[in-house]
């Protein structure tokens, strides 16, 4: 309606950014017998790259720390790893995990093959260097190479509720890791790996192993492994968790020992110190465990 003004816009104007103006002879660019012109050359502000700031290919050699003529040696071929594979493999033949038997027709054969770790302390220090057997469970079949694999894990905040606990009533809570654990689970299923590499028997290199007990990497695995732990843990006098299975509880008059599983980690802590000395006794005598002492960190809390 002419005559009446418009009513202001909420939107705020935003001003171009700021253009800077650079002389520049046309001379310096192509020359030329006419007189020079001033031309103007926009000139953008631009953030520098990001690699600019964080290390690149381009890293000035002089900052590289280590020798670069240096060869690169790896693991599987250091004597440090043969001797942790030769390691590994006396504890199959020590918990009797399997037997070398001829090949048998119309049965499949899963692939093994051999993982590198360093073991490291809280400090991030490497404490020893570990070579694995592992069994290539991807290639198992449901209902030929195995049927049941559920296992309970502990969750953690479980893990979290046993600590609170421990320190509300003034508890030690000690850990201790099961060596090669899974070794120890006996298998229901009819099931045949071949032979490790470098390891292969010369004598009969046509050969496969028939697997009495779990490996590493198999389905089964920590199925075996719970089926094993849980019935000697009831059998010495403890009471399973209602709730979380992974909870075992052993009282007497006055005192009670708690402890919780985590795979092959287990945590434990008692009323009073002779009591923890005697579960690391029980479970001593029947799996052979490394004991790690008073608990200071552990892993995925």
């Amino acid at each position: 309606m002419s005559g009446q003004q418009e009513p202001e816009s909420d939107v705020m104007e935003i001003p171009p950014p700021p253009v800077e103006t650079i002389s520049v002879s046309s001379s310096d660019i192509i020359p030329s017998e006419d007189p020079p012109q001033q031309i103007e050359v926009v000139q953008e502000v631009i953030d520098p790259l990001p690699h600019t700031k964080k290390w690149t290919r381009s890293h000035p050699i002089h900052q590289i720390i280590g020798d670069l003529q240096a060869s690169v040696s790896t693991r599987s071929k250091s004597a440090s790893s043969n001797e942790s594979m030769q390691e590994e493999l006396n504890q199959f033949d020590a918990l009797k995990v399997w037997r070398l038997v001829p090949r048998p027709k119309g049965k499949s054969i899963i692939g093994t093959k051999w993982i590198f770790k360093n073991k490291k302390d809280k400090d991030g220090i490497v404490v020893r260097n570990k070579a694995r057997l592992v069994a290539k469970g991807y290639r198992q079949e449901e209902g030929i190479d195995y049927d049941e694999t559920f296992a309970p894990v502990a969750r953690l905040e479980a893990i979290r509720m046993f600590l609170a606990f421990a320190a509300y009533r003034n508890f030690t809570v000690y850990q201790m890791d099961v060596k090669t654990a899974f070794l120890n689970g006996k298998l229901k299923e009819e099931v045949y790996v071949s032979q490790p590499e470098g390891f292969v028997d010369k004598d009969r290199p046509d050969y496969v192993y028939f697997l009495d007990k779990a490996l590493y990497g198999m389905k089964q695995a920590p199925r075996a492994w719970y089926d094993e732990l849980s019935p000697f843990l009831v059998k010495s006098g403890f009471n399973k968790g209602s709730i979380d299975t992974t909870l075992f509880i052993y009282r007497t008059n006055l005192d009670i020992c708690l402890v919780q599983i985590y795979v092959d980690d287990i945590i434990f802590s008692a009323t009073n110190k002779s009591l923890c000395k005697w579960f690391f006794d029980l479970m001593t005598s029947r799996f052979q465990m490394s004991m790690m002492g008073e608990i200071n960190f552990f892993l995925g809390l």
